[in-house]
């Protein structure tokens, strides 16, 4: 594939960054994630969406959640709470992990409105991160850690370095100071930006200046747009290959924004279709 715009310079150029270049060692964009594993697709965030994204859509990398649980796992969920997405009711911060894998993860998917729940009573669970690192151990993971919850950090350190996860995760968390203690934690793995340090590195790009680098994130996971303003354009693009800068954009599932996206040379596309993503790439 020719080099993109978007990532030139981890293809050509000044030398990438350590800690960005080992994640995405041999990957060219535009990348194929799953978002949640496919959630439009299968139940978001179980092995059943995860194991089909791989098998069926040959996805590149997995986006995914975690919540601490009562007993101090890591449960896969993108919510705090299990009854959008379950037969159950509750805060996941209420329960232990073998409680909340008694729960029916397939209950509530459909695709028709529902009229029909095809993964109902089919034994789909939530898993715990320590079964996907376990279960995918080379596959690139995106996963961002929902809540500042005492001890979650930590766990998800510990569970990233025990699991050898290291050279093929990146996270971080929406929240700023999260996404801090998660770099302080693991300065050896790659990192996406929070809310306002993204907000800070996109204001810059906007007004002309070059992309900050004084940050220990070197990952834009970022909306294609924020209501009517583009954000993600050829010379966003430009500024953050100069930065040494990697670029996601999530959520998309409309075919021509993929199309347009892809053109443009973006490093990846997270998507709820990885199916129509995956027809696009070719």
């Amino acid at each position: 594939m020719v080099d993109a715009p978007g990532c030139e310079g981890l293809t050509r150029g000044a030398a990438p960054s350590p800690v960005l270049s080992r994640l995405f060692r041999g990957l060219r964009p535009t990348l194929h994630i799953s978002h949640r594993g496919g959630a439009a697709l299968a139940p978001e965030n179980t092995r059943a969406a995860f194991d089909s994204a791989l098998e069926r859509w040959h996805t590149d990398m997995l986006e995914l959640d975690v919540h601490l649980t009562r007993d101090g796992e890591l449960l896969v969920s993108h919510d705090p709470t299990v009854q959008r997405c379950t037969d159950g009711e509750g805060r996941i911060s209420d329960f232990t992990l073998a409680e909340l894998q008694r729960l029916d993860a397939g209950y509530r998917f459909t695709t028709d409105g529902g009229t029909t729940f095809p993964f109902r009573g089919q034994g789909v669970r939530l898993p715990s991160l320590r079964e996907v690192l376990l279960a995918y151990p080379k596959v690139p993971l995106n996963i961002e850690l929902k809540q500042d919850t005492p001890g979650a950090a930590e766990a998800l350190a510990k569970q990233v370095r025990t699991g050898g996860a290291t050279g093929h995760v990146c996270l971080g968390s929406e929240l700023d100071a999260l996404g801090q203690t998660l770099a302080a934690l693991l300065p050896e793995v790659a990192h996406f930006y929070p809310r306002q340090a993204l907000t800070e590195a996109v204001l810059a790009v906007k007004e002309g200046a070059p992309l900050p680098t004084d940050t220990p994130y070197t990952v834009l996971d970022m909306p294609y747009r924020f209501g009517e303003v583009t954000l993600v354009d050829a010379d966003f693009l430009a500024a953050a290959a100069r930065a040494n800068r990697w670029v996601n954009v999530w959520t998309v599932d409309d075919e021509a924004d993929m199309r347009t996206l892809v053109s443009l040379g973006v490093g990846g596309i997270m998507t709820d279709r990885p199916d129509l993503l995956r027809e696009v790439l070719g």
